[in-house]
């Protein structure tokens, strides 16, 4: 993930890996330049993007700390590392923490962005704008993490399933599996520039498709048998209450 984001950002990036190698093949002169230590980076930095594993975050904060972390600004995208956490051992409330989704390394993220009510505008505005250079951001509570990951980071997932059973739904109808998938990618590409360039509700869309008696009525119908809209939303509440857990752990093991 950090490695997508650095490749998208238009500013000159600095780089720091603990494998050196890592850093060093992300190079672009005059773009990215690999850096040999923390401390260097460190030095050379105004804002630093954290793109480590929350248990690898927790062992570098003495070092963050000891080279001047409160007079720096901060991103973070390390998961269940609450902005309160990252305040208090970071020494500063120039923090903002990004929930993005997979889809980074295609520059069309989906990043949640939160701050806290301390952190300034111009470094929530700064955060905007690195977020939206590999996707949309869209800002919202910490509180409302959870909700994003059933919605986006997680569902990112069910999406990519839906796409396969039409494709296997393609192939019980007699079409080759690669064609099928591709139709069913396209086809969600259309319906998706549909809802976005209308502003329609998509049941309102959904329903200008049905014509009565049609086909696609019988296929709704099969869909609303077979628990459709429930499952969906089942899945997002799960996601969103394991984010939850997975949080409320993260934090209980700090104490």
């Amino acid at each position: 993930m950090g490695s997508a984001i650095a490749q998208s950002l238009q500013d000159s990036v600095l780089l720091y890996d603990s494998d050196g190698e890592k850093a060093r093949s992300l190079e672009v002169q005059g773009k990215r330049t690999a850096v040999a230590s923390l401390q260097e980076l460190m030095k050379r930095s105004d804002c630093l993007l954290i793109a480590v594993k929350p248990q690898i975050l927790a062992t570098l904060y003495d070092q963050l700390r000891e080279h001047g972390s409160a007079a720096k600004a901060w991103i973070s995208i390390a998961a269940g590392v609450s902005l309160e956490t990252l305040s208090e051992k970071l020494g500063t409330d120039e923090v903002v923490r990004f929930m993005p989704n997979i889809a980074a390394q295609m520059q069309a993220s989906v990043t949640a962005i939160a701050a806290s009510a301390r952190t300034s505008k111009e470094h929530l505005s700064y955060a905007q704008q690195v977020a939206q250079s590999f996707g949309s951001a869209f800002i919202l509570p910490e509180s409302q993490f959870g909700a994003f990951i059933g919605i986006s980071g997680s569902a990112i997932a069910y999406i990519l399933q839906f796409y396969h059973a039409l494709a296997m739904g393609g192939v019980a109808q007699g079409i080759a599996y690669p064609t099928a998938l591709n139709i069913a990618l396209e086809t969600a590409k259309s319906a998706a520039y549909l809802a976005l360039g209308t502003g329609k509700n998509p049941v309102e869309l959904a329903t200008t498709v049905c014509s009565a008696g049609g086909t696609t009525i019988e296929g709704m119908l099969a869909l609303a048998e077979g628990g459709f809209d429930a499952t969906v939303m089942q899945a997002v509440r799960k996601a969103s209450e394991k984010s939850s857990k997975l949080e409320a752990l993260a934090k209980d093991a700090k104490r």
